[in-house]
């Protein structure tokens, strides 16, 4: 008698989508292109994309059924997720982002882990690669100590459980039983879902087979507005859940605070004749040569158009996350749930 052959558990990738012309083709046709054999669908939630996003998204729909778009109401992040979430109709939902490009194997791979491991959600690294100078001097500093830190979610690290997990691929009931994402958090959200999880009793897992190629943002104005908004939500977050295991976030603070206030106090000194103030300069003097010298590292990386910008995108990432940090954290900024996730 032929062995029966159990059948693969389907697949929802669920995505929000705000105008995203760039990268969206690339993102879901990585989808499509997965080798997983299981049944699968992709459930996008559309903000009100200006640059012809929708377009694009209509036509890949009417040439493929297994893409489906709804309306993302709320036009946030974590309002598309759950809109997608909930018109999701398969037990595994496999997050993704609009700038993220899956290897083929990735779904494979993640279903193993969830099954083997019995967690409730798996991710790996986020592999930030550009292709302009631009873009790979942002991609350096994701994956580099003095940009982002240098996490495992950015360079790999051991499998085992972790506090959160890059995207996700979770078990719906779970995802359902701690009531999604929380809609009021516009950044951030994946980390405060986790926490959730972890507190009720699940695992999150990290495994460094699963590596998601990210597209980082093409301008300088794109990227200032991404680092301040998400300093923004770091310090909500770190201020409403406490700053435990995450002191890391505040290097970037107080970097900004240490260097705009030597420069402060060596005005006053300069202005009047206080000489001994003059000493204040130090403090911005050291992260010039630190700038200087992190660019140089860059430069023989990436090349030397890229080392170049690295001396404006470090800076604008370190000064745009580490504000957003202190008004978010201060509670600074008005009506913070208004913050765009995007």
């Amino acid at each position: 008698m032929a062995k029966k052959v159990q059948a693969l558990t389907g697949v929802s990738y669920v995505m929000p989508v705000l105008n995203e012309v760039e990268h969206i083709e690339a993102a879901i046709e990585s989808l499509t292109a997965q080798d997983y054999e299981g049944p699968f669908e992709i459930v996008l939630a559309l903000g009100p994309s200006i640059d012809g996003t929708n377009a694009v998204i209509d036509e890949m729909a009417r040439l493929d059924p297994r893409i489906r778009h709804i309306i993302n109401e709320l036009g946030s992040t974590p309002g598309g997720l759950n809109a997608a979430i909930r018109a999701s109709s398969y037990p595994i939902v496999v997050r993704v982002d609009a700038h993220s490009v899956l290897p083929t194997d990735y779904t494979r791979i993640a279903v193993e882990t969830l099954e083997s491991t019995g967690a409730d959600n798996v991710g790996g690294i986020m592999k930030a690669e550009g292709r302009t100078p631009f873009e790979r001097a942002v991609a350096h500093a994701y994956g580099s100590p003095e940009g982002l830190g240098g996490t495992q979610h950015h360079t790999g690290g051991k499998a085992g459980p972790a506090d959160t997990a890059y995207l996700g691929v979770f078990q719906r009931h779970r995802l359902v039983a701690v009531g999604l994402f929380d809609e009021d958090i516009k950044r951030g959200q994946d980390w405060e879902l986790n926490r959730r999880l972890r507190a009720s009793g699940g695992t999150v897992w990290f495994t460094p087979e699963l590596r998601v190629v990210y597209r980082p943002r093409s301008n300088l104005r794109k990227l200032i507005r991404q680092f301040v908004a998400t300093g923004i939500w770091r310090g909500e977050l770190s201020r409403r859940f406490g700053t435990a295991n995450s002191l890391r976030y505040f290097v970037p603070p107080l970097a900004v605070l240490g260097t705009l206030l030597g420069l402060i106090l060596g005005i006053i000194g300069s202005a009047t004749n206080a000489n001994w103030l003059n000493l204040a300069y130090i403090a911005p003097a050291i992260y010039g040569l630190f700038v200087l010298s992190a660019s140089g590292i860059a430069a023989a990386k990436e090349g030397l158009r890229s080392g170049l910008w690295y001396l404006i995108v470090l800076p604008c990432i370190h000064f745009g996350w580490g504000t957003g940090f202190i008004l978010g954290f201060l509670k600074l900024t008005k009506n913070i749930t208004a913050q765009t996730g995007r």
